[in-house]
């Protein structure tokens, strides 16, 4: 464990000319390129033939979460800017509830141009669904590097979530260096995404269409969904020399019944579409450990610390795991199980439930790079090296990767 924690970011650097960052993505989802890495040997091909490389009877599993238009802009009398940027709920905390508010909801917000908000309320006029109304936002305690903000509208009609709808603006990644664009609305979001409140996409999922899920199916392979709200975090830094000094971020996992009877039946061993559903994945594993030492844990107990895998030697297999999830569910009659994670998943790492990984090309010196070369068995350089030498695109936009160790 000791290894895990001293582990040097700086070990994990690699130059990325700005030339090789997608600022934007195929006009054709799938025909982006593939690489292949299967036990140590890399070649390449196009996304459309992934269920080439797939066993029928394989479970793969996708992130289901929706990007929410996140960034809401306010005008001062002054004329300064002030934008805020809503990252989780806070008042009520659950997301869905949060988004059917009607007249009152808070979020922990990152603020821009905070310099320039020293005090008092902004308003902001709008129309939502033909009705005027006004959103005024008040600023709360600072935590961290967010604040907590109450929105507040005098329209008992619309909801927040339509407030965010009309007037949000999609927040894609800082490293575009670009603005939104109209035409991300439907770009930076998987064809099968559905519940909001991510405020960056599940980008491995980018590069599915109709047609590769229908070929999927074709060949016999399970196709499950679960949900993880990505929060910036994602986009954080490491700071530190040694990741011990890093703080994961918390995210929001939502797992159905459903999806742990079919993770079960298929031995515990799943193929992951992205780092998001690798997270949510591994993370059941630990919940199961924690239920099978205190049954009756509330579902914000079964939260999976950032250390919690290095720290314990769990016995138990990942079937037997899982049944304890399901054990708890049965007991308290739910459907979902909802929770939070803030696993870390570097070099020394043991995989549980991952057995292949879909995934796209990370930044340097970041948390993704460190769960892929964990799962790679630090082959990582390899895969980076093959992709640079050989036209890859990066990061969100970026092309693909399937990883079979």
């Amino acid at each position: 464990m000791e290894d895990t924690r001293h582990i040097r970011i700086n070990d994990f650097n690699y130059p990325l000319p700005e030339e090789r960052i997608a600022k934007f993505p195929l006009p054709v989802r799938d025909q982006s390129k593939l690489l292949v890495y299967r036990h140590g040997e890399v070649s390449e091909d196009k996304f459309t033939s992934l269920p080439d490389y797939l066993e029928p009877g394989e479970l793969m599993i996708f992130n289901n979460t929706k990007v929410i238009q996140a960034r809401l802009h306010f005008r001062k009398e002054t004329g300064a800017l002030i934008e805020i940027f809503c990252l989780e709920p806070v008042q009520p905390n659950d997301y869905a509830l949060n988004f059917q508010q009607t007249g009152h909801s808070a979020w922990l917000c990152m603020i821009g141009n905070l310099k320039k908000w020293k005090e008092g309320p902004l308003h902001r006029e709008m129309t939502v669904k033909g009705k005027p109304l006004t959103l005024t936002a008040t600023r709360g305690e600072c935590r961290g590097t967010s604040h907590w903000i109450d929105f507040r509208w005098d329209n008992p009609e619309v909801t927040f979530a339509d407030i965010l709808e009309m007037f949000g603006e999609l927040p894609i990644p800082p490293y575009l260096n670009r603005e939104t664009q109209e035409s991300d609305k439907e770009t930076y979001q998987t064809v099968y995404s559905k519940i909001k409140g991510s405020v960056a996409a599940p980008t491995a999922g980018l590069h599915f269409t109709e047609r590769v899920l229908e070929a999927l199916k074709k060949k016999g392979v399970d196709l499950e969904e679960v949900t993880l709200h990505v929060g910036a975090g994602t986009f954080k830094p490491v700071k530190s020399e040694e990741i011990e000094g890093h703080e994961m971020h918390t995210e929001y996992i939502s797992v159905n019944r459903q999806t742990v009877e079919k993770l079960i039946a298929h031995q515990g061993k799943a193929v992951a579409v992205g780092t998001t559903s690798v997270r949510t994945l591994e993370s059941l594993y630990y919940i199961g450990v924690t239920l099978s030492e205190r049954p009756d844990a509330s579902q914000e107990e079964l939260h999976v610390n950032q250390w919690q895998p290095y720290d314990t030697a769990p016995q138990l297999t990942t079937v037997e795991s899982l049944r304890h999830i399901l054990d708890y569910m049965d007991r308290h009659g739910l459907e979902a199980l909802h929770t939070s994670t803030q696993i870390i998943i570097a070099p020394g790492y043991s995989y549980k439930v991952v057995r292949k990984m879909v995934t796209n090309f990370h930044q340097p010196q970041s948390t993704l790079l460190l769960l892929v070369s964990a799962f790679v068995k630090g082959d990582w350089r390899k895969i980076y090296n093959y992709a640079l030498d050989n036209g890859f695109r990066f990061l969100s936009y970026g092309d693909s990767s399937l990883l079979v160790p």
